[in-house]
């Protein structure tokens, strides 16, 4: 039951401040909402807020919002309804609280709200961690080596590459790591008196008694240097979030390449499989776990969405910049159409994804 409160509430927070982004630059810009809703599926309930409207007279009256603001079912996404998004066109709303009746920046703001709010949201979730915590820096990414394994490498050597792949944070190397499996690789050690080895690296398989396979051994562990206080939740938080940007980045470059299987990819079962985790780990660690899995799912939310691909913002973004290079907008039923054509591929990739998550669990 605690691992399901997380999930939701983590999801939650994640899709509100998205949306809120999406919602509060609509409403800045003047745009007609019809409904902020969190959640997909039935709506359980929904509300109008009141606000102040002062008449000729000077007399103020208080009015239903217009906006519609709904809880739904299924904690997994959420939405803003906005005039103008559809091809057509409703006349009950004037056309200037129409989204297409609004300046280019506005549009483009509103449009990228989302993303920005997810981003901010986690690099102060990251220095709330690194405020409240000793942090370890992995910057150094200094090895910590099983001699009887790797006996021509030293405790404190300074990993440089994996793979041939330049590493420069934790979070890169266990990415190289996982690219090259269990196949041998070259790893590129700095050794304290600064000469450089390159090193034959393989993983061995790590089994339970009963032989099933619980992880890989590398015959090394990283070791970073802790820290504590303002400069140093400062310089946590901020390795951290570009070194998950980075991370983001290598990893759908390497999904697009074939490096990396699309069976690796984790949908809403695999994050709650993922919140049980953290939420297990919470009786020690306090908070600290939920708030880092918020940050990670924060710049993973905002990164996916701000690609320029077609059902996402930065799809979205991207027709405006293509409008603001032509001089005119594009189609609307063409834009419509690439967009609607993607948001069901979008939909299969997340039913392939959701099986592969409830496969790995039996």
């Amino acid at each position: 039951m605690l691992t399901l409160l997380y999930f939701v509430l983590i999801l939650g927070i994640v899709v509100f401040i998205h949306e809120f982004g999406h919602f509060i630059f609509a409403k800045k810009a003047g745009i007609y909402v019809y409904e902020f809703s969190i959640g997909m599926g039935p709506r359980l309930f929904k509300f109008n807020r009141k606000k102040k409207v002062k008449g000729k007279d000077g007399k103020v009256t208080y009015v239903d919002d217009e906006t519609d603001y709904c809880l739904r079912l299924l904690p997994i996404g959420g939405f803003v309804q906005m005039a103008g998004e559809d091809i057509e066109v409703d006349e009950n709303v004037p056309p200037e609280k129409r989204l297409q009746s609004k300046k280019w920046h506005q549009r483009l703001m509103v449009m990228i709200a989302g993303v920005m709010n997810n981003f901010i949201l986690a690099f102060i979730i990251l220095l709330i961690i690194g405020w409240t915590n000793p942090v370890s820096l992995h910057s150094t990414l200094l090895a910590d080596v099983d001699q009887k394994i790797y006996p021509s490498l030293v405790d404190g050597d300074r990993i440089v590459s994996v793979g041939g792949k330049k590493v420069n944070s934790y979070d890169r190397l266990v990415l190289e790591l996982e690219v090259n499996g269990t196949k041998t690789f070259d790893m590129r050690v700095r050794h304290k008196d600064g000469s450089y080895e390159t090193v034959k690296v393989k993983a061995k398989e790590v089994k339970d008694d009963d032989g099933n396979l619980e992880g890989y051994d590398y015959g090394f562990a990283v070791t970073g240097t802790e820290a504590k206080g303002f400069i140093a939740g400062i310089k946590y938080a901020s390795g951290k979030f570009v070194n998950t940007i980075s991370q983001m980045f290598w990893t759908v470059c390497y999904l697009v390449t074939g490096k990396i299987s699309l069976n690796m990819l984790s949908g809403p079962v695999g994050i709650y499989n993922i919140v049980g985790t953290a939420a297990s780990q919470t009786k020690v660690a306090g908070l600290t776990p939920i708030l880092s899995l918020l940050a990670l799912l924060n710049i993973n939310v905002a990164f996916i969405n701000i690609l320029p691909l077609p059902a996402f913002d930065g799809g979205h973004a991207l027709f405006l910049i293509i409008e603001k290079i032509k001089g005119s907008p594009v189609n609307p039923k063409v834009e419509n159409t690439i967009h609607s054509i993607f948001f069901i591929l979008l939909m299969i990739l997340m039913i392939f994804v959701t099986y592969n998550d409830i496969v790995r669990i039996f």
